[in-house]
């Protein structure tokens, strides 16, 4: 998820949350694809610690038995639950959203959730029920009669009000929203009027990129509605009042999951808990020519996040951050931080790589390590998910205050370059131009490539 600059579109939940909280403005996720990102939020490890880049390895089997946030949580005596996607189901957590290691019960997942990719959106065009990418939807005749973010909160609230009240608890909730298919009620298009949706200010591919950095969004091409736009394979762009439709639905989608989210919130006791809002990535909206996420650029990077607790002060925090960092931070806060340590390497098992916030609010030196394979230079059919077995290159990208630099290296060797990207975000916000080969930037690749290296090696 990521939160859009619409200056007449507000996600009054989030944001008032926000405005209660240590709000870090330039967080970013390890990679941006839900598997990884999940799984190195929730251990405190990066993907090159992990071993995964992808949806089809478990660390606990593949690398060693890292311990995971509500693990820790469990051993002090806390009742853990998982609502949602949590973990990323499937193999990356061992097909169970790695229970009874981290959760106390089995972790609830929505009986609507079968109904992801199903056939149910009704074609304005077609008139026919197709698998679109832009989705609004009555609920009552969904299949069900629901939506799996709906049952996701309700599941959420029950656990607040039958469980234990003896014991404290670490409850885990993720909706899916909005996550495409953009499916949601019908009833959000109508607060995102279309003409308040402006379209990206760069729309196409940044000068000087490498091809290597490019992802080909085939999971957005597949979709019925798009695939009938016949958008060339690669480069091709997406015509621009779809790309205000696309905008449209996914603003839709979001104020839907603030709703869900005040919802929740009016259950919980804020006199007495901490809480965490984030996301596990961002997504590209036609920036750049690209969608969906998939890539190393600032908008598929960057996610909500913040830390409120009944006795810290609100503040803003501009410094980049890292969604490793959540591990640590979340520990320091709940008075947990003697029973688990910062590695000193990787391959040590009681430990965690990110680092506490809470000391380093004043920090301005903090900077962002994400990451992003790729199976060949050019763009392939499988450059947006590649496999382990398929992995040649690994694109590093290092986030500072101002720049944010990366280097696609040989996997593994990291002996090759195929290609290098620098953008300064006091010209560039928007990261159109890589000025990686500007004479003037000589020192500041220097000195960024150096702590690049160095993050990356230890």
């Amino acid at each position: 998820m990521r939160l859009l600059p619409e200056s007449d579109i507000k996600l009054h939940n989030i944001q008032n949350l926000a405005g209660r909280s240590i709000h870090f403005q330039n967080a970013f996720a390890q990679q941006a694809l839900c598997a990884p990102s999940r799984n190195s939020l929730l251990t405190g490890r990066r993907p090159d610690s992990l071993r995964l880049y992808d949806f089809y390895s478990y660390w606990r089997d593949e690398v060693a038995n890292f311990s995971t946030i509500p693990q820790i949580f469990k051993q002090k005596g806390y009742e853990t639950y998982s609502v949602g996607k949590v973990f990323h189901p499937g193999r990356s957590s061992n097909f169970t959203d790695d229970f009874p290691y981290s959760w106390s019960v089995t972790p609830y997942h929505a009986p609507s959730e079968k109904y992801k990719d199903a056939t149910v959106c009704k074609d304005n065009i077609t008139n026919e029920f197709q698998d679109n990418l832009i989705c609004p939807v009555v609920v009552n005749e969904q299949p069900d009669k629901t939506l799996p973010d709906i049952e996701i909160l309700n599941h959420a609230i029950d656990v607040l009000k039958t469980r234990n009240k003896t014991n404290p608890i670490f409850l885990a909730v993720g909706f899916h929203k909005p996550h495409i298919p953009l499916k949601f009620p019908m009833d959000y298009l109508a607060r995102v009027p279309l003409e308040y949706i402006s379209p990206p200010s760069f729309p196409n591919i940044p000068k000087n990129m490498p091809e290597v950095a490019w992802q080909p969004w085939t999971d957005v091409r597949r979709r019925d509605d798009i695939k009938r736009l016949n958008i060339q394979f690669p480069y091709g762009t997406m015509p621009s009042n779809w790309t205000l439709k696309i905008k449209q639905s996914y603003v839709a989608a979001s104020l839907y999951v603030d709703d869900l989210i005040g919802k929740l919130l009016h259950h919980i006791d804020m006199r007495k808990t901490i809480v965490v809002l984030t996301s596990d990535h961002g997504w590209s909206l036609g920036e750049n020519g690209l969608w969906a996420k998939y890539s190393n650029f600032d908008v598929a990077l960057k996610v909500p996040l913040m830390f409120y607790h009944p006795d810290l002060h609100p503040k803003t925090i501009k410094s980049p951050v890292e969604l490793i960092d959540i591990f640590p931070t979340i520990i320091h806060l709940a008075g947990l931080k003697s029973c688990i340590k910062k590695c000193i390497t990787p391959s040590e098992i009681k430990c965690y790589e990110g680092t506490n916030l809470i000391p380093l609010i004043s920090n301005k030196n903090k900077f962002s390590i994400s990451q992003y394979p790729r199976p060949s230079v050019k763009p392939q059919r499988n450059s947006d998910k590649p496999r382990l077995k398929d992995i040649k290159i690994m694109g590093y990208s290092l986030r500072t205050k101002r720049y944010r630099y990366t280097e696609w290296l040989s996997f593994n060797t990291k002996n090759e370059t195929f290609g290098n990207e620098l953008y300064d975000h006091i010209s560039d916000p928007y990261e159109s131009n890589n000025v990686y080969v500007k004479l003037k930037y000589k020192h500041v690749k220097y000195k960024l490539s150096k702590l690049l290296r160095g993050a990356i090696t230890t």
